[in-house]
């Protein structure tokens, strides 16, 4: 078996630290992963044939690598499978990077619709005079009769009532909110009385 400058450094070593064999590369393949991997290498020493994992090892200093490795069976004339030849490409940095960058934007997402959701609170807080807890249940109401995302719903509201329209268009679409709430929000408390008074 020969292993490659590349392969030697995925694994934590450098050419002449180990000599690499089969069971060394199984050796630090992930716990979970080494079933798999034996079973593969085992097939293609039998019978050739491609192959591609992607999986997990951990190399000579213990740290975990993310990995894909490809390859396939080489054959002589016969036919008779005479070795591996394949590639291991290091994915653990481009894995870290898109699962950093992924939890960047879900951060920020989160923020932008708390904001929102906070400003649509206010909103309905100040035109329906109720409480901050009552302003927010009726946006859930209507997001759940609607199948809106709250997020949405309070985007939509916070845009209308940032937006040059008169007022009359803010409370219309207030009680357009109020008539897809869920009946308690509709029909009972200070923003029922109001929706009746706006209708």
């Amino acid at each position: 078996m020969a292993w490659s400058g590349g392969l030697y450094r995925i694994h934590g070593y450098v050419r002449g630290d180990v000599v690499p064999t089969v069971e060394l590369l199984l050796a630090h393949k992930h716990a979970e992963a080494r079933p798999r991997c034996a079973e593969v290498i085992a097939q293609v020493l039998r019978t050739g044939g491609y192959f591609c994992i992607y999986h997990r090892i951990m190399d000579a200093r213990g740290r975990f690598r993310r990995v894909l490795t490809t390859g396939d069976g080489m054959l002589d004339p016969a036919g008779k499978v005479t070795g591996i030849s394949g590639l291991m490409i290091d994915l653990t940095e481009t894995v870290r990077n898109e699962t950093d960058q992924a939890a960047r934007d879900a951060v920020a997402g989160v923020t932008a619709s708390r904001s929102e959701i906070d400003q649509a609170r206010g909103i309905l807080m100040g035109r329906l005079l109720i409480s901050a807890e009552e302003a927010f249940d009726l946006l859930v109401s209507c997001s759940s009769r609607t199948n809106v995302k709250v997020a949405t719903l309070s985007a939509g509201l916070v845009d209308i009532a940032n937006s040059r329209q008169a007022p009359a268009v803010l409370d219309s679409v207030i009680r357009k909110l109020q008539a897809n709430a869920l009946p308690k929000h509709g029909g009972a408390g200070r923003a029922g009385a109001l929706g009746r008074e706006l209708g």
